[in-house]
C-alpha cells in the first residue's frame, strides 16, 4: 500500500518524467515528499508563473509535455498564465496543483480556489481528483491528451487528503478515452485535390507555424518546398523551420513582416496555410486574401480551419503525415519566375550597417551580429515588446529554435523558457532577448539561473520604457503615459548581487566585440544595449 502522492509520482516516473518544475505548499506537501523520494530531478523556481514558462520551454526543445506543480490558492493561480501561454501556443503541458482537503470544497476555506473552473476557457482539459484509485489512469490520460491532437496544457488538482489516501495502486498501460480520437491521416481525395493545385499553380505559397515544430515535421517541409517549388513565408512561431539564408525562405509575415514576404501573401495564386492560426499579427486582411486566391488549411485541429480564413481545401490530420502524404504525389507547380522574382527582391531588403559614433545601439543591428555570431544550432528564447519584433525581423536564425510567446504575449517568458531549455538540452547555446521592461518581470529567476549553475546569455534592449506601449501611444494617441521606467534597478550591480557577469554598451561600435565577449564568457552573463527610446520597429 502507498499513498495517492506516492502512486503520483510513479505514475510520473512511468510517463518518462526526468524534471519537475515547481514551488512548494501546504496542500502539495504531500507530493512534494513523494517526489524526493523519487530519481525526478526538481527545479525550485521564484514564482510560480515561471514554473509553467520553464515547463514550456522544456517541452518545446524535448518534444513531450513539460511538468509543473504548485500549491493551491495563490500558487495556482499564479500559475494560470503560464497555462494560458502554453494553450495559446499549443504547448504540451501537465501542470499538477494541490487543493485543500476535499470534504471542505466550496467553503471558501484558506487558499481555497476552484482553479480547475478558473482555468476553463484555456485548459485542453482537467481533472479534479476525488479518489486516489483514479490517479494512475488520470495521469495516463493527462499526458495523452496533451501531447495528442492540437497540443496543450493539462491540468491535474488533487486535494491534500487524496494525496494521503492509502491505495494499492494499478497502473494502466494504454489509453481510451471516448469521443477523444484526433485525427492523424488527411483524407485521400483532399490531399490529391491539395497535389493537383500545387501543380496548377504559378505563385504557390507555403504559411508555416508553430504546428510544424510540434509534429516534428521540419524534414518534410523541406523535402515539399524543394521539391514542389513553393516558397515558404512563416508566421512568428515559425520562425527558424528553414534557416532564414534558404533560397526559399522568404520570411515572416505580417505588421511586423518582411516586404517580401507580405507582397508573397497578397499575390499568391495558391495559398497553403501548415500548422498555423493565421491570426491578425500574421495576416491583416484574410477576407480579401481568400475571395481572390485558392486557400488551404492543414491543421490537426478542425477548429482551427476557416476560423480566421476561408478554406477551400481544408485538410485534417497529423501536419507530418499530411506533408508526407503530398510529397508521395510528386507535385512540382509552375513557379521559377515567381520564385526569381521573389528572390531578387528578398535580396534587395538587405540593411546597411549603421555608422558607429551615434551614441546609442541600432536594434536591427544587434540582432543581425547576434545572429552572425551565434552556433547554428542556437536556441534564442524571446521575450514581448519592441525587442520580439527587431529579434523577429532581423535576427538570422540558421538550424537553431526561436522561441517566444505568439499567442498570449506573455511578457517576463524569456528567462524562465530559456532555463526549461537548458535542463532538456544543457549543451544547447542559449540566448534571451528581452527588454528592461520584461527583464523587471522575471528578473527573480535570476536566483533560479544561478542555483542552476546553467551559461544563459541575456542580451537586453534597454531604452527606460515600455518600449512597444510608448511606440503606439507616439503614434497613434496624444503620446507616452505611464510607461516610463524610472526606477529601475542598477541592472549591473543588480547583476553583480546574482553572481552574474555583465556589460553596458551604448554605441554600434561596441556591438561585435560585446557580442563576442558575451558567447565567450563562461556562465551566465547580462549584456545591456543602450537604444534610443524614440526608435521605433519600423526603423532600422
Amino acid at each position: 500500500m502507498i499513498n495517492g502522492a506516492q502512486a503520483l509520482m510513479e505514475s510520473l516516473k512511468r510517463e518518462g518524467v526526468e524534471r519537475v518544475f515547481g514551488y512548494a505548499g501546504a496542500t502539495i506537501c504531500p507530493a512534494v515528499d513523494a517526489l524526493a523520494a523519487t530519481g525526478i530531478a526538481y527545479t525550485l523556481v521564484r514564482t510560480e508563473q515561471n514554473a509553467g514558462h520553464m515547463a514550456s520551454g522544456y517541452a518545446r526543445m524535448m518534444g513531450k509535455p513539460g511538468v509543473c506543480m504548485v500549491t493551491s490558492g495563490p500558487g495556482a493561480t499564479n500559475l494560470i498564465t503560464g497555462i494560458a501561454t502554453a494553450y495559446m501556443d499549443s504547448i504540451p503541458m501537465v501542470a499538477i496543483t494541490g487543493q485543500v482537503q476535499s470534504y471542505l470544497l466550496g467553503r471558501d476555506i484558506f487558499q481555497e480556489v476552484d482553479i480547475t473552473g478558473a482555468c476553463a476557457p484555456f485548459i485542453k482539459h482537467s481533472y479534479l481528483v476525488k479518489d486516489a484509485n483514479d490517479i494512475p489512469r488520470i495521469v495516463k490520460e493527462a499526458f495523452h491528451i496533451a501531447s495528442t491532437g492540437r497540443q496543450g496544457p493539462v491540468l491535474i488538482d488533487i486535494p491534500i487528503d487524496i494525496q494521503q489516501q492509502m491505495i494499492d495502486p494499478v497502473y494502466p498501460d494504454s489509453v481510451d478515452i471516448r469521443g477523444y480520437k484526433p485525427s492523424v491521416k488527411g483524407n485521400d481525395v483532399q490531399i490529391k485535390r491539395v497535389a493537383e493545385a500545387i501543380s496548377a499553380a504559378q505563385k504557390p505559397l507555403l504559411c508555416v507555424g508553430g504546428g510544424l515544430f510540434s509534429a516534428k515535421a521540419q524534414e518534410e517541409l523541406v523535402t515539399l518546398c524543394e521539391g514542389a517549388r513553393i516558397p515558404v513565408v512563416t508566421t512568428m512561431m515559425g520562425l527558424g523551420l528553414l534557416p532564414r539564408n534558404h533560397p526559399l525562405n522568404l520570411g515572416m509575415i505580417g505588421a511586423f513582416g518582411t516586404p517580401t514576404a507580405n507582397r508573397a501573401l497578397n499575390t499568391t495564386d495558391l495559398l497553403i496555410i501548415a500548422g498555423a492560426r493565421a491570426a491578425d499579427r500574421a495576416v491583416t486582411s484574410p477576407k480579401e486574401i481568400a475571395s481572390r486566391t485558392k486557400t488551404v488549411h492543414l491543421d490537426v485541429d478542425p477548429a482551427e480551419i476557416g476560423k480566421n480564413f476561408s478554406t477551400t481545401v481544408p485538410v485534417v490530420g497529423d501536419v507530418k503525415v499530411i506533408l508526407g502524404q503530398l510529397i508521395s504525389h510528386r507535385p512540382k507547380a509552375q513557379s521559377e519566375a515567381w520564385i526569381a522574382d521573389l528572390q531578387a527582391r528578398r535580396q534587395a531588403e538587405t540593411l546597411p550597417a549603421p555608422a558607429p559614433g551615434n551614441g546609442s545601439v541600432t536594434p536591427s543591428y544587434l540582432m543581425r551580429t547576434l545572429g552572425e555570431q551565434l552556433n547554428d544550432d542556437a536556441c534564442v528564447c524571446v521575450d514581448v515588446g519592441q525587442n520580439q519584433i527587431w529579434a523577429a525581423k532581423h535576427l538570422p536564425m540558421k538550424h537553431g529554435r526561436f522561441l517566444t510567446t505568439g499567442g498570449l504575449g506573455t511578457m517576463g517568458y524569456s528567462l524562465p523558457a530559456s532555463l526549461g531549455v537548458k535542463t532538456a538540452v544543457p549543451d544547447r547555446q542559449t540566448v534571451v532577448v528581452c527588454g528592461d521592461g520584461s527583464f523587471q518581470m522575471f528578473e527573480n529567476e535570476l536566483a533560479t539561473l544561478k542555483a542552476m549553475g546553467t551559461d544563459v546569455k541575456i542580451v537586453m534592449v534597454h531604452n527606460g520604457v515600455l518600449g512597444l506601449v510608448h511606440q503606439i501611444q507616439y503614434s497613434s494617441y496624444s503620446g507616452p503615459f505611464g510607461v516610463d521606467l524610472t526606477g529601475s534597478p542598477d541592472f549591473e550591480k543588480l547583476a553583480e548581487a546574482y553572481g552574474i557577469s555583465s556589460r553596458r554598451i551604448s554605441d554600434d561600435g561596441e556591438v561585435d566585440s560585446a557580442i563576442r565577449d558575451m558567447l565567450t564568457a563562461s556562465g551566465p552573463y547580462l549584456l545591456i544595449c543602450d537604444v534610443d527610446p524614440m526608435t521605433t520597429t519600423s526603423m532600422t
